[in-house]
């Protein structure tokens, strides 16, 4: 389903300004996208217990020290691996799911180590840090092996991330609506509906992600 079908569906309806409100389409009767056909599809979807193995899987082996490098070459190629369909087994890459900011919970603008939703609820783990994350999504969204721990591509994805996470910051900073609104990403690759092209709301939402 999606959150944002009608108001009181909304987690964010109380806190947004950009409430349901004000958005015509948020009627549930009014909005072709309220069922998502993909909800099966979508490896984050599923509620399964804690998994400690997977847990085991993403967690920094202790003593391990990261690839240390040239910051700003890590950075520039941590920019080519972020949009490297080869990573994954899937046809996916980091960029998939978060190009423009897309599929970012509020929380990725905190600094590491914080709690994060999917590795909490899949793994069990009360917090991650970045290294860790990136790992994550090696395994469940990307279905692969995560990488070496002492890796370049591990420290130049961390590199890149970080600066994603810094443009993140600025942009909720500019957009106090994008954090709060689940129908804001234009891009999840999990919802057709999310795309404005096929989702007749998107363009008369107040709070629909702009480009930045």
């Amino acid at each position: 389903m999606n959150p944002c079908a009608a108001k009181k569906m909304n987690p964010c309806a109380a806190k947004n300004p950009c409430a349901a409100k004000m958005n015509p389409c948020a009627a549930k009767k009014m909005n072709p996208c309220a069922a998502n056909p993909c909800a099966a599809k979508n490896p984050c979807a599923a509620k399964t217990k804690p998994d400690p193995k997977l847990a085991k899987l993403v967690s920094r082996p202790q003593g391990t020290r990261l690839f240390a490098g040239d910051y700003a070459d890590l950075v520039k190629m941590g920019e080519r691996l972020w949009k490297d369909t080869s990573l994954s087994t899937n046809g996916l890459s980091c960029q998939t799911c978060h190009i423009n900011n897309a599929s970012f919970n509020p929380t990725f603008a905190k600094p590491y180590p914080h709690t994060v939703a999917m590795p909490k609820a899949r793994a069990g783990l009360a917090q991650v840090d970045l290294d860790e994350m990136i790992q994550v999504c090696m395994v469940i969204p990307m279905a692969n092996k995560p990488l070496p721990w002492d890796s370049k591509e591990l420290a130049a994805l961390v590199a890149y991330a970080q600066e994603v996470q810094k443009g993140y910051v600025k942009m909720l900073a500019a957009n106090p609506c994008a954090a709060k609104n689940p129908c804001a990403a234009k891009a999840n690759p999990c919802n057709p509906c999310a795309a404005k092209k096929m989702n007749p709301c998107a363009a008369k939402n107040p709070c629909a992600m702009k480009k930045q």
